[in-house]
């Protein structure tokens, strides 16, 4: 199961992330788990300079934007 988190405060770029990921991930059939990360010490702990922010399984794919569609399924899938 992929874990995918977005980090951030709650802006409306960060909702806008969280539903761009969401509906990537359901394009891809895989079976994942969302996770909003609003803590700013959680935040920083990923080493995350602006958010929002998409990480992956772990890892940080996407920095201080929103992504197209098509992008979040290339850099969740």
């Amino acid at each position: 199961m992929k874990k995918i988190q977005i980090l951030g405060t709650g802006c409306a770029k960060c909702q806008k992330l969280a539903a761009v990921a969401d509906e990537a991930a359901r394009s891809l059939g895989a079976p994942y788990e969302l996770q909003k990360v609003t803590e700013i010490r959680e935040i920083m702990s990923f080493g995350v300079s602006q958010t929002p922010a998409l990480v992956v399984d772990g890892k940080v794919k996407l920095t201080g934007k929103v992504p197209s569609l098509d992008e979040a399924k290339q850099l969740i899938g």
